[in-house]
């Protein structure tokens, strides 16, 4: 391994902004991950998705993505697109595995990395004499280690490093100051950045901002009157390319939660029962190993016409306790007592406190359930 590399004074760009974010995320990291155990795979179109018939695509390779094939689109509809790709089963302990070296190679080199899923993190470039130099050298590292190829986004804040990461993958590196990001993406559509959503977007082109100069441009009362005057002020500021967040090593896990689609909807209350339980054991047991404990206990259902409810419960002590949890999910359940058959059933904690610990509130894509992968949250 190379020693951790010197920190000097930070570069400065040409508009005076401090290069001190990047972004690096790994592409296409399953079946990046895949292809290196079935490199006769190389070159086709590989999904990695699960074998139910309401599994979702996890990733897909570029191969595949030029057939319309994304991440979280139903696998069915991915066979559809493109019959000939290969199908490949998630794997995620060995995802996990080689999370962890590719992890652990960038932690041995930047000082503050604030991890944000196995393959994707932030780093802290603040006193580095050459920010490119130091991401080029650790993607060279973790290509030599992992045989993983990575894109880079480097910037003045979180966001810029971001979208300057996405802006050209696979094996991108992309360094903007923020004028340069907000001259580069001028023209693009408001969902490009994080934290813009759909619903967001289609509000904002009904009044007819379609462009993030637009919104940039637009006067601050009007999005004021629109989205309240916090929102239509961050949505001014994530349009300009404007963010304080700072690269926290540490993220705190605020809930955790497991959940299920089912192959085929259930209706029977006592086979629902049985799921919720199970689920609970799961996340109960995970809870105690993290030393962590919540006072709000919730579920999720979601109908075979895929209305979504939820209904929690707090309680007066923070709890980890199987019993506890179980026996106020299972009340929440019997008194909605779904109307229709139930597609997907989830049970969260939350408000961490009392005798919880942190975490790195990392997550995987996908369900919870027989998988054992942890859930999205509720």
């Amino acid at each position: 391994m190379q020693p951790r590399l010197a920190q000097t004074q930070p570069a400065a760009t040409p508009a005076g902004e401090s290069l001190r974010v990047a972004h690096l995320d790994a592409d296409a990291f399953y079946v990046s991950v895949e292809l290196l155990r079935h490199p006769e795979l190389s070159g086709r179109p590989v999904v990695v998705a699960g074998g139910g018939p309401r599994s979702v695509v996890t990733t897909a390779s570029y191969e595949a993505r030029r057939y319309g094939v994304g991440s979280a689109m139903p696998a069915a509809r991915a066979r559809r697109l493109c019959p000939q790709a290969v199908f490949l089963r998630p794997d995620f302990p060995h995802y996990r595995e080689v999370s962890k070296l590719m992890m652990g190679i960038v932690k041995a080199n930047v000082e503050r990395v604030e991890v944000v899923g196995l393959d994707e993190a932030y780093l802290d470039l603040e006193g580095f004499h050459s920010p490119r130099a130091a991401m080029r050298r650790i993607l060279r590292e973790i290509a030599l280690q992992t045989g993983l190829t990575c894109s880079v986004g480097i910037g003045p804040n979180k966001l810029v490093a971001k979208v300057a990461s996405d802006a050209e993958k696979p094996a991108g590196f992309v360094v903007l100051t923020r004028e340069q990001a907000c001259a580069r993406f001028a023209g693009a559509p408001p969902r490009l950045v994080p934290g813009i959503g759909p619903k967001t977007a289609a509000r904002l082109e009904e009044m007819g901002l379609r462009t993030l100069a637009q919104l940039a441009g637009a006067p601050e009362a009007l999005l004021a009157e629109r989205f309240g005057a916090n929102h239509g002020r961050d949505l001014t500021r994530r349009a300009r390319f404007e963010h304080d967040g700072e690269v926290a090593p540490v993220r705190e896990a605020v809930s955790e939660s497991r959940e299920r689609t089912f192959d085929v909807d259930v209706r029977d209350r006592e086979e629902l029962g049985e799921h919720l339980r199970r689920m609970v054991r799961e996340l109960c047991a995970s809870l105690a190993a993290h030393r962590r404990a919540g006072r709000t206990i919730a579920i999720k259902v979601r109908l075979d016409d895929f209305t979504t409810v939820t209904r929690a419960r707090t309680i007066e002590r923070a709890t980890c306790e199987q019993e506890t949890v179980a026996a106020v999910a299972a009340a929440l359940l019997r008194e909605y007592d779904p109307p229709r058959p139930v597609r997907l059933l989830g049970v969260r904690v939350t408000g961490f406190g009392g005798g919880g610990g942190g975490g790195d509130g990392e997550r995987e894509a996908g369900g919870a359930g027989a998988s054992g992968q942890l859930a999205l949250p509720l």
